[in-house]
């Protein structure tokens, strides 16, 4: 075992390389003194960051996306958590199925849904904007966080619950004030991953939307120019925020288990 323990960790160096390179020569060249960014790199400058923050079009399509992605993963949470605590607590026929059918569109392609909304938008009347790009982003994240949210419902839950009720508590304080409340970390681990795929999700929002677009519809508009550092300072910006969304849900998640 031990002369297998070098090869693992190369594997596992290896791993990190392969994951984080691109990411690492993103940032890298966002800094480039020069037209492009691509090698050799010709000094550090500030330059594109300064230019993608006076960029009004930009910073309102990064605004546009961090409103969407909160607000659509909000009412997936919530539809998601209603759903799964219905179908944990309460038998019903085909319940089954029922299950199935919630978390049938993480099977299904974005391109799929997004040309099925679209179609069906055309046929009520619902032009392309950010409330339709909104209404497929709650369909693709609440199969996810019905998953979490119904994993995480166990029988200690199930007991506490029958408790308040016995005390007397309404319907509604057994779910804001027990369920919730005690399945904190996973309803925290539904919505940051919402808030992280919603915030980088182009094809549903490349088709639901016109005229008020979304930042990986913008950052597609400025690729048809051609590649620049400002491209790599914009995607530098967009790796920052995941990761800060990514950290926060890791901070609060443990911080509830402490």
């Amino acid at each position: 075992m031990k002369a297998l323990r070098p090869i693992s960790w190369l594997y596992l160096a290896t791993a990190f390389v392969f994951i984080f390179l691109p990411v690492v020569v993103l940032v890298v060249f966002s800094f480039q003194d020069g037209r492009l960014p691509v090698p050799p790199f010709k000094g550090g400058t500030l330059d594109w960051y300064a230019k993608v923050i006076s960029d009004r079009d930009l910073i309102e399509a990064m605004f546009n996306s961090l409103v969407l992605a909160v607000m659509t993963s909000v009412i997936a949470l919530a539809l998601g958590f209603l759903a799964a605590h219905g179908l944990a607590r309460v038998k019903l026929p085909g319940s089954a199925f029922l299950r199935l059918l919630l978390i049938a569109p993480m099977t299904v392609s974005y391109l799929i849904i997004a040309l099925g909304l679209l179609q069906m938008f055309h046929q009520i009347g619902v032009r392309p904007s950010l409330v339709a790009a909104g209404i497929g982003h709650v369909v693709i994240n609440l199969p996810l966080c019905f998953a979490i949210c119904f994993a995480a419902m166990g029988d200690q839950q199930k007991s506490a619950e029958r408790a308040a009720r016995d005390l007397g508590a309404a319907e509604w304080q057994v779910l804001v004030q027990i369920s919730a409340p005690m399945l904190a970390p996973a309803l925290a681990a539904a919505f940051f991953l919402s808030v992280t795929f919603s915030w980088d999700e182009f094809i549903i929002a490349f088709l639901l939307t016109r005229f008020d677009v979304t930042l990986p519809v913008e950052i597609w508009s400025m690729l048809k120019s051609g590649i620049s550092p400002a491209t790599n300072a914009v995607g530098s910006l967009v790796f920052l925020i995941s990761i800060a969304v990514v950290l926060l849900a890791e901070f609060f998640v443990l911080g509830r288990r402490r």
